[in-house]
């Protein structure tokens, strides 16, 4: 490495920990930890506790996370307790670290329990939830801090925030790249489909069953979650930007059953202004309140060292930065339509790309006596596990072979085989699922999965689907 190289990368390091007001970090702590109470609530008073992880007798799994399995019933209303009461010490930044640990843990814990929730921003909450066991946020406006004021500093290395912005951004961005297909923005789907379950909506109701607006309004979110992070990141257009934020999101929310989601977005999306902006609203707000001037405390610290451990952070954060930009295109390793076959379609912030119904019927073939039976799926399954399966091959693999284990209890061998059929997009319904490959044989794995059928785009429609849905 030359004298020029290695004074870049020293300049780079040093500008990594540079020290920047905290303020907008403590905001991001307290705003996330009330959603994820609010979320927890949610979870409690909808009844979703029973019915995702206690009513159901079969759980569908994640690859390689098939050994997690849900307390009995008690306990899993203990564990939103838990969840719960470690949300709050992180809004008031009480034994801050611990509880970031107990958040991350007992959250993603309940996301790996049922692979029929899955949901883009459940994944993101583990991720942030991760981050922020590294992120000093509990220095400032904290409980922790006020028993120790040694903890207590008005500021943190720059890292800390450019860390939370890409990881928002991220989102952004790949949802913006998976809409740039033909279905999306050409046809205009899925958002027609959903638009048009709307029009009971005063005066704008009519409008949302015309084609054309479905498709300006797909050309619309895709240039909205394709540029919002580069305005976002420059001054001049920052609270413009912002201002898209909170109008798309509550669009979105208004319309679309996505949960918190929305209002995650748009409170995270603040991580973008400048460090002290927490510090100008409570002024503006208050005339009580001075802001202090913390630019001119940066100003006087003189630059610390990088020693071996600032670097072996930085190289962690390097490795956290390319498997979040690795794991979204992973999609580009399976051949066909992935949004149709989803290998390569969780974790990777395709939202919104998809409205999918399915069919699934199971034949079980005895071995021993040579007969035949077909099974419905809803005899394992509640309604909403029953609608995910239909639609997912990985999850109709991983029922075949839970029948073929009841039936194995039972003393009999036998093959099991699906007739599974799938509407994508407005599409007619075709098969998914290769109806002569025993699934008992097959191994769900990372590797292509050539018992999918490829998503045939004739425009005829196959007679032999199944109509019912």
């Amino acid at each position: 490495m030359t004298a020029t190289e290695k004074n870049g990368r020293e300049s780079l390091l040093a500008r990594f920990f540079r020290p920047v007001d905290i303020a907008s970090l403590a905001a991001f702590r307290i705003l996330f930890g009330a959603l994820l109470l609010v979320s927890v609530v949610r979870f409690w008073a909808n009844g979703w506790i029973r019915d995702f992880y206690i009513t159901p007798s079969l759980h569908f799994h994640y690859f390689g996370f098939s050994w997690v399995s849900p307390w009995p019933s008690w306990g899993m209303y203990a564990h939103f307790v838990v969840l719960g009461l470690a949300s709050a010490l992180v809004m008031v930044g009480l034994f801050y670290r611990a509880a970031a640990v107990v958040v991350f843990v007992a959250f993603t814990y309940v996301e790996l329990l049922e692979k029929a929730t899955y949901l883009n921003h459940y994944y993101l909450i583990s991720i942030l939830s991760f981050l922020m066991i590294f992120l000093p946020l509990h220095r400032a406006a904290s409980i922790d801090a006020w028993r120790n004021p040694a903890l207590a500093s008005q500021t943190a290395p720059a890292w800390a925030p450019f860390l939370l912005r890409f990881q928002i951004g991220v989102v952004y961005v790949f949802a913006g790249i998976a809409k740039l297909g033909p279905d999306w923005l050409l046809r205009g789907e899925p958002l027609g489909i959903w638009l048009s379950a709307h029009t009971d909506i005063p005066l704008v109701g009519p409008l949302l069953a015309e084609r054309w607006v479905a498709r300006a309004a797909s050309l619309a979110g895709a240039a909205f979650d394709l540029t919002v992070v580069f305005f976002l990141l420059h001054g001049r257009t920052r609270r413009f930007a912002y201002a898209a934020v909170l109008g798309f999101h509550f669009v979105t929310g208004m319309l679309f059953p996505i949960g918190v989601f929305p209002w995650i977005m748009s409170a995270s999306a603040l991580i973008f202004f400048p460090p002290r902006w927490p510090r100008d609203l409570l002024a503006r707000l208050s005339r009580r309140f001075a802001a202090p001037n913390v630019e001119a405390v940066v100003s006087s610290l003189s630059p610390r060292p990088i020693g071996r451990w600032q670097r072996i952070g930085m190289a962690l954060l390097a490795a956290h930065v390319i498997v979040q930009i690795a794991l979204p295109l992973r999609h580009f390793l399976y051949p066909g339509n992935t949004a149709w076959t989803e290998e390569g379609f969780r974790f990777a912030w395709r939202v919104m790309l998809v409205e999918k119904l399915g069919f699934v019927e199971l034949r079980v073939h005895d071995h021993e006596t040579g007969r035949t039976i077909r099974v419905e799926p809803s005899r394992w399954l509640t309604p909403l596990q029953a609608k995910m399966m239909a639609q997912s091959p990985d999850m109709i693999l991983e029922l075949a072979h839970h029948v073929a284990a009841e039936h194995a209890r039972r003393g009999k061998h036998v093959a099991v085989y699906a007739d599974a059929w799938v509407t994508m997009n407005g599409r007619p319904s075709r098969r998914i699922i290769d109806p002569s490959v025993d699934l008992t044989t097959v191994q769900d794995s990372l590797r292509p999965k050539p018992w999918i059928l490829p998503l045939d785009d004739g425009s005829a429609p196959d007679t032999t689907a199944s109509a019912s849905y």
